[in-house]
This record gives C-alpha cells, sequence and structure tokens, in this order.
C-alpha cells in the first residue's frame, strides 16, 4: 500500500483537475464564470437588501426568498473563488483543511437549501390552498423557526460523513482530484482504503434529504396545480400556470443534478461526469433563481424600481449641496 499522506498538520496538498479540455481557454472561460459569479452576487444580494428595507416584501415569501439568494450567495462563494483563482495560476493546489472545509460547507449549504425549497412549496401551497388560515400557520415566529431549522437541519447531518472523509487516508501527496472542487466521488475514489461502508452512508443521508425534499415539493405543486385548474379566468389561469412552470424549472434542474450525483450507492467510480452536472447547482441555478423567483415578479421590480429612484435622488441631492457649499467658499 501506498504510504499514508500526513493530515494531521493540514500540510497534505490535493491538485484539483478543474474542466477537461478548457486549458488552452482558461482566459476567456475565467471571464465567462467571473461574470457569472457577479451577476449571481448581485441578483442574490439584490433580493436580500429588496426583502431587508422594503416593508411589502416583509412577508413569508419574500423572507424564505431572502434565505435562499443568502444560500445561493453562500454557496456558490464556497465553490467558485478557488475556482476561478486555479484559472490565474498554474499550481491548481487546496490544501488538505481547505478541502474539507469546502466539502463541508458546500453538503451543508446544499441540505439546507433542499430542506429550504421544500418549505417554500409548502407555503405557496398554504397560501393557494388554505389563504383563510394562512396568516395564522406562517406568522413571522413560525417563519423564523421554520427557516432556522431548514439552516441547522443541513449544518448538523453533514457533519459525521465530514469527519468521516477527513480521517481517511489518502495514498498521496499531490493526488489530483478529478473536479473542480473538493466533491465526495473524487475524494473517495483518492483513499487508499475501501470506502463502501462511507459510500453507503453518504447515499442513505442524500436520500433522505433530497427525496423526502422532492416528496414534499412534488406534493404541494401537484395540490396547487389543482388549485389552479379550478380558478375561473382563463387568464388567471395562465398567469399561474406561467408562474408554476417557471419555479419547476429551476426545481427540476437541481433535484435532477442532485439526484444524479448523490443519489447512487457509489460514487467514486464516477468522477469523470460529474463536474458537467455540478455546474448546474454551482453556476446555473444560483443565476436563474432570483430572476425566475423574484426578478420576474411586478411587487419586486416596483420596489426595485423605487430603491433606485431613491438612491438617485439622494445622489441628486448631494451633488446639488456639494456644488452649493463649493460656490458659498468660492464668494
Amino acid at each position: 500500500m501506498a504510504p499514508r499522506a500526513n493530515q494531521s498538520d493540514g500540510t497534505t496538498e490535493f491538485v484539483l483537475a478543474g474542466f477537461p479540455n478548457l486549458n488552452s481557454t482558461g482566459a476567456e472561460v475565467f471571464s465567462v464564470f467571473l461574470f457569472v459569479y457577479l451577476l449571481t452576487l448581485t441578483g442574490n444580494t439584490l433580493i436580500v437588501g429588496l426583502v431587508g428595507v422594503d416593508r411589502r416584501l416583509q412577508t413569508p415569501m419574500y423572507f424564505f426568498l431572502a434565505n435562499l439568494s443568502c444560500l445561493e450567495i453562500l454557496i456558490t462563494s464556497v465553490i467558485i473563488p478557488k475556482m476561478l483563482s486555479n484559472f490565474l495560476s498554474r499550481r491548481h493546489t487546496i490544501s488538505f483543511a481547505a478541502c474539507i472545509t469546502q466539502f463541508y460547507f458546500y453538503f451543508f449549504l446544499g441540505a439546507s437549501e433542499f430542506l429550504l425549497l421544500a418549505v417554500m412549496s409548502v407555503d405557496r401551497y398554504l397560501a393557494i390552498c388554505r389563504p383563510l388560515h394562512y396568516p395564522l400557520l406562517m406568522n413571522g415566529a413560525v417563519c423564523f423557526r421554520v427557516a432556522l431549522a431548514c439552516w441547522v437541519g443541513g449544518l448538523l447531518p453533514v457533519l459525521g460523513p465530514t469527519v468521516a472523509v477527513a480521517l481517511l487516508p489518502f495514498c498521496k501527496q499531490g493526488a489530483v482530484v478529478q473536479h473542480f472542487f473538493c466533491d465526495s466521488g473524487p475524494l473517495l475514489h483518492l483513499a487508499c482504503t475501501n470506502t463502501t461502508r462511507l459510500e453507503e452512508a453518504d447515499f442513505v443521508l442524500a436520500f433522505l434529504v433530497i427525496m423526502s425534499s422532492l416528496t414534499i415539493t412534488g406534493a404541494s405543486y401537484g395540490h396547487i396545480a389543482l388549485a389552479v385548474l379550478r380558478i375561473p379566468s382563463a387568464s388567471g389561469r395562465q398567469k399561474a400556470f406561467s408562474t408554476c412552470t417557471s419555479h419547476l424549472m429551476v426545481v427540476t434542474l437541481f433535484y435532477g443534478s442532485a439526484i444524479f450525483l448523490y443519489v447512487r450507492p457509489s460514487q467514486s467510480g464516477s468522477v469523470d461526469t460529474n463536474w458537467s452536472v455540478t455546474v448546474i447547482t454551482t453556476f446555473v441555478t444560483p443565476l436563474l433563481n432570483p430572476f425566475i423567483y423574484a426578478l420576474r415578479n411586478d411587487q419586486v421590480m416596483e420596489a426595485l424600481k423605487e430603491m433606485f429612484r431613491k438612491v438617485v435622488a439622494k445622489l441628486l441631492e448631494q451633488s446639488l449641496l456639494g456644488d452649493s457649499l463649493r460656490k458659498k467658499t468660492a464668494s
């Protein structure tokens, strides 16, 4: 057996392979991914800011959307900055400690997002199908506790698998992780021991989190669809279905890619195709969520326009005040 890499002092380094067949166009790829990352940060930060400052948006639906945007900001920031720095450097290395930290936060935030998506679907179900009970069932205290449960529900279950991966013996210093970040399958592939039990535990945990969330989300949207079909107005049905369709498109992308990646008994033997599917969860859905869930909403757009008008008015006021003070000083 190859010698065990020293992990106790955090000096072990892995090499991140990055994206296949993209090394020759590193500058172009860097520019595209940087633009997508900045656009994702801008869109999600706008949602968080608008919900925080506009009283009209301080409702359960927008409160959960702000939490979703926080998760998207964090989950992209865990992966993309390191990936972008690798495009600019010749040594695509990541320390063992940084790798395990990235591993933990990626799965913690991902699990929290699945739980939150299920909660958001139930919130919409209650708002549409139980409108008389909705204010009582989803008051401020309940929303806060439910959101907190989503964050904690992702935080705790991932601790065990993370510790287990951190204690694995890895065969050599500078081993190549066949991915652009420290994902579960590529890391297990590098271990110098049998990881079957750990893969099975990961499978059970992923199955419970992802499939339970998917079941709740599917059932909620199914009841919503039945309620929409009972709307007498054709225009009302069309508007409702248009909204639901866009939501379901993002949900399908997110759940579909996660099921492909993690809901299978063995992960370590399928490292070559994971990177392309992971792009959906780390780039596509975080970018689409602000536009699908919020920025297509008339109420959000009105709040955004009002905030923009206030900012412009404030800047003009400060500019005019500065000009006035300069004239008085000159005279």
